[in-house]
């Protein structure tokens, strides 16, 4: 499966928001999935394995017959998830991704630390 940024974004947000200190995020049945409209129960499960796999979420993410459950973003995830929150970095972010060719989730990430960097640097220049 291709990877698709946006859902990436989307899974981290839902997880940041649904996250409470003892309380796992589940995704294992249809009603989960509904924060989705745009992507199937496969295609989320396929990101959030993706995301588990890039250290975004705390913990071990435990995958079941048909879903999975999650503890929470870990320091990583809520770093990159704040850095491609605002629409505006995170447009700015897919634009550099897909100019260069790269979109895998390692320059995704390089590249939010880029764009926040820039914008911290023009602050200064003010």
């Amino acid at each position: 499966m291709k990877l698709n940024p946006d859902c990436v974004r989307q899974i981290l947000l839902d997880v940041e928001k649904r996250a409470i200190y003892g309380n796992f995020v589940e995704y294992t049945n249809p009603q989960n999935f509904q924060v989705f409209p745009n992507h199937s129960p496969n295609e989320v499960l396929y990101h959030i394995r993706q995301c588990h796999e890039n250290g975004f979420f705390l913990g071990n993410t435990k995958f079941v017959a048909e879903g999975c459950i999650i503890k929470d973003l870990s320091p990583a995830g809520h770093e990159f998830l704040a850095n491609i929150r605002k629409d505006t970095n995170w447009n700015k972010t897919k634009d550099i991704a897909y100019s260069v060719g790269s979109t895998s989730l390692n320059a995704i990430k390089d590249i939010a630390t880029q764009v926040i960097s820039n914008l911290i640097s023009n602050q200064f220049g003010k």
